[in-house]
């Protein structure tokens, strides 16, 4: 078995998203503050990044999906920071 560069990053992305999702469950990370959401997103980009290498549809797209969430999620907290909640009035 090969075992690339690329393996060990997107390795390491896995265990960035496992280990928050863990973090969650034990009650130590909320799911809606921007460390777990910014953790979320990096997991995935690094996934990402393994599967240029050796690309797997499927994976490629729950990875495009997961961090498209990121992002919607950032965008929300930003938002309400700024008093600007979506579907609320300011």
């Amino acid at each position: 078995m090969d075992y690339a560069l690329h393996n060990v990053v997107g390795n390491i992305g896995v265990l960035v998203i496992v280990g928050t999702y863990f973090l969650v469950q034990i009650r130590r990370m909320s799911a809606t503050q921007p460390p777990y959401i910014l953790a979320n997103g990096l997991g995935a980009m690094l996934i990402m990044y393994s599967l240029w290498f050796d690309f797997n549809l499927s994976a490629f797209l729950i990875e495009a999906i997961w961090l498209l969430v990121s992002i919607v999620g950032l965008v929300r907290v930003w938002l309400e920071r700024r008093g600007l909640r979506p579907g609320r009035q300011p």
